[in-house]
């Protein structure tokens, strides 16, 4: 896991649409990175919905939320359009920023080994720096306590 205080690794993307989101575009905002396993599967259907619930409130805290998965951008438009998200999903298909962000990690289910996603979420500041960072998250109160967080940092 990244350490709070380190600078984010730097990254391009496509989101759902094939534009290509770049942190250095994206410096000056709060950023809201978190990093989940797989489109339309419970746990992560909850976190997409819960953190879209909670936009306006992100929106107003001048933050921004981007979900990341090794799901195509098609996968991720798809998804979007089922579950109607309104946040921003960025394909990494290659799982360099997985690896980046040290989230790709080995997994195991039932007794059996795999590599995977862990669910984890990281704040990032406006000057590129990790902020604040949750590993295996649990989606239940997830998006509240990243919330409160993020009103912590900023009224410091």
């Amino acid at each position: 896991m990244l350490e709070v205080g380190t600078k984010a690794p730097d990254f391009c993307r496509p989101n759902q649409d094939e534009t290509e989101i770049c942190l250095r575009d994206l410096l000056g905002k709060w950023i809201v990175l978190y990093f989940y396993p797989k489109d339309n599967t419970p746990g992560c259907t909850t976190e997409a919905c819960d953190f879209t619930a909670a936009l306006p409130d992100f929106s107003s805290l001048d933050a921004m939320i981007l979900g990341v998965s090794p799901d195509s951008p098609k996968k991720h438009r798809n998804f979007i359009e089922k579950k109607d998200l309104k946040i921003t999903l960025l394909s990494d298909e290659d799982k360099s920023m997985c690896e980046a962000y040290d989230v790709w990690k080995l997994k195991k289910n039932y007794g059996r080994e795999y590599m995977g996603v862990v669910r984890t979420t990281y704040i990032i500041d406006p000057d590129g720096k990790i902020a604040a960072a949750w590993d295996k998250v649990r989606v239940k109160g997830h998006v509240d306590a990243v919330k409160q967080k993020l009103k912590e940092l900023q009224n410091r």
